[in-house]
């Protein structure tokens, strides 16, 4: 797999003491999208920001989905692999530390996917609307791994006990969970920015 798997935007940091930031959008967005939710959560930081690859009515997403959150499982294992390696090259490639994901909606739940199913890619994640991407979680030690979950309470797509199980499955295989109830639907909100902030701000010291 070549570094070109994905169309994706890298910009160096100021400081290469902290983890670069892995910023996956939602659904209809792109690689410029999250860039300045990043610039804001950490701006010394790398930023590697990837487009999904696979198109839903002409809108980017990091897998297929059958119908509003029931998952293509197949598709997302494989996806999830895919955007793994390219992760794995481009922080070999740029001599970066791990990344810690910052992922929104479907870019939460590949991000989710990734901590499933390829843990050793990530120093570790803040989830903004997500929920388990695999009915099963496969066998994995995520060894404190830090993950915040973000969630909204008047979330009309993403019920609460959803998040609360990805957010359960986490801990069960030793991730170091934080999970946070905002007063927010399904759209991100400042609320979000500041609390990623904060809890990367603890990871990098």
């Amino acid at each position: 797999m070549t570094q070109s798997s994905f169309i994706h935007r890298y910009l160096p940091g100021t400081d290469l003491t902290r983890h670069p930031l892995l910023l996956l959008h939602g659904t209809g967005g792109n690689e410029d999208d999250l860039i300045p939710i990043g610039e804001m959560i950490d701006p010394a930081a790398s930023i590697l920001s990837p487009r999904g690859k696979v198109l839903e009515s002409g809108m980017p997403r990091f897998f297929r989905r059958l119908a509003e959150g029931v998952f293509d499982y197949p598709d997302v294992i494989a996806r999830t692999h895919e955007l793994a390696d390219f992760v794995a090259e481009q922080t070999t490639t740029h001599g970066m530390k791990k990344p810690i994901a910052i992922g929104y909606s479907n870019g939460a739940n590949i991000a989710a996917a990734m901590l499933y199913l390829r843990p050793e890619v990530l120093a570790g994640a803040v989830l903004i609307r997500a929920m388990p991407p695999l009915p099963t979680p496969p066998e994995y030690a995520l060894n404190d791994r830090p993950v915040m979950i973000l969630s909204g309470r008047t979330d009309p797509i993403l019920p609460f006990d959803q998040a609360r199980n990805l957010a359960e499955a986490l801990r069960e295989h030793g991730a170091a969970i934080d999970h946070r109830m905002l007063e927010a639907g399904h759209n991100m909100t400042r609320n979000d920015i500041d609390m990623a902030r904060g809890f990367i701000s603890g990871i990098n010291g």
